[in-house]
């Protein structure tokens, strides 16, 4: 009924006449899972421009198409706020972000957010075991600030901060044995580098371009962190246009993690936007590869839908990644336009092995 409502209320409303310097979307949210019971709250996106970056649009006399804009023009910053309160008494409050600021020269992205939530493991690697449900508080913050040293090639710091408290687990279960790191809760803080490319003639939806994002995550004792190991992280994503209605797009992940890293830091399989149709997390381990794919066809005015399959490997220090053992999702979903910057509400169910999923949510997989 949810993504019934909210499909009908995006086409429905009016569409924006003009690119404008800012504007909110805003929604109720309620949804229900075995894990959480009925949850509601709130959830708001923002979009802008700041006001000097928007006058240099005016000045120029550019209008900026529905569905895209150059990569020389300043490109939208955006906010979103989600608020939201469960059966179950957990909270979940999450601020994700991305800012460009003049003429795209910086670029600052990342989340905020506090969880007071349960989740759902599987076990690590190879290691896997029947579900075990655990409680856990945490605040979490990601960031990421960059500064454009070439033409459409940023360079910059990344931090992350999380302080994972876990408040119950199920006795007699893996993460009860002590046997996983991280297992009892604790600190996770890392520092490092970042190159991020980006020729995309849309930061929301693209319909052609290619976008890198390399990053390099250091965490120790000596800023603030329990556990001590690197990770290096490749995220690559490429989109074609195909005729007047299609666009194609392609999406290539690659985590490597050294050191001994905290089953909340490993690199993970499932959720949102990586191998939809599993659980976020369902499967865990030192190392990560993915590919998926997307194919986009515009429908109707704002209606678009999507059709999409992933694939994905695990590894560890013995075996960089476990080709005899492939993971693989399918899926397909509707989009719906919100503003003329190109953002969609974004509905996807996903189909994995033993295992489905339906998303609801703002802005693409990737």
């Amino acid at each position: 009924m949810l993504t019934v409502y909210l499909l009908l209320t995006a086409l429905i409303a009016p569409p924006d006449s003009a690119i404008k310097p800012f504007s909110i979307f805003p929604l109720p949210i309620l949804y229900y899972t075995p894990e959480t019971r009925f949850a509601y709250g709130v959830a708001a996106s923002a979009t802008f421009r700041f006001k000097r970056d928007y006058a240099l649009i005016n000045k120029a006399n550019q209008q900026l198409r529905p569905a895209g804009s150059a990569p020389d023009k300043p490109r939208p910053s955006n906010v979103m706020l989600l608020a939201a309160y469960t059966q179950n008494r957990q909270i979940l409050l999450f601020l994700p972000f991305q800012v460009f600021y003049d003429q795209n020269m910086y670029y600052v992205y990342g989340e905020a957010g506090y969880y007071r939530y349960n989740y759902n493991f599987f076990g690590v690697g190879q290691h896997e075991v029947p579900r075990e449900n655990y409680e856990v508080n945490f605040p979490r913050i990601r960031l990421n600030a960059l500064r454009r040293i070439q033409p459409h090639l940023y360079a910059g710091l990344r931090y992350e901060f999380e302080n994972y408290q876990i408040v119950s687990v199920e006795p007699g279960g893996l993460l009860a044995s002590g046997t996983v790191p991280g297992g009892q809760g604790g600190r996770l803080a890392g520092a490092g580098l970042g190159l991020f490319y980006d020729t995309r003639d849309n930061v929301f939806y693209p319909s052609k371009g290619l976008v890198a994002d390399f990053s390099y995550l250091g965490h120790g004792q000596g800023i603030g962190s329990d556990f001590c190991y690197n990770r290096y992280v490749a995220d690559v994503s490429f989109y074609q246009k195909l005729g007047s209605r299609a666009i194609a797009a392609f999406n290539y992940v690659v985590s490597i993690t050294g050191g001994i890293a905290p089953f909340n830091g490993m690199s993970l399989l499932g959720g949102t936007k990586r191998m939809r149709g599993y659980y976020e997390g369902r499967f865990r381990d030192q190392n990560m590869t993915l590919f998926q794919t997307e194919l986009r066809v515009h429908i109707w005015k704002r209606l678009t839908g999507v059709v999409f399959g992933s694939a994905g490997m695990l590894g560890d220090a013995e075996k960089l990644f476990r080709a005899d053992a492939i993971k693989t999702a399918y899926g397909a979903g509707l989009r719906v336009r919100i503003n003329n910057e190109g953002l969609n509400i974004r509905a996807d169910y996903g189909f994995g092995h033993k295992s489905s999923g339906l998303y609801l949510t703002i802005g693409e997989a990737f």
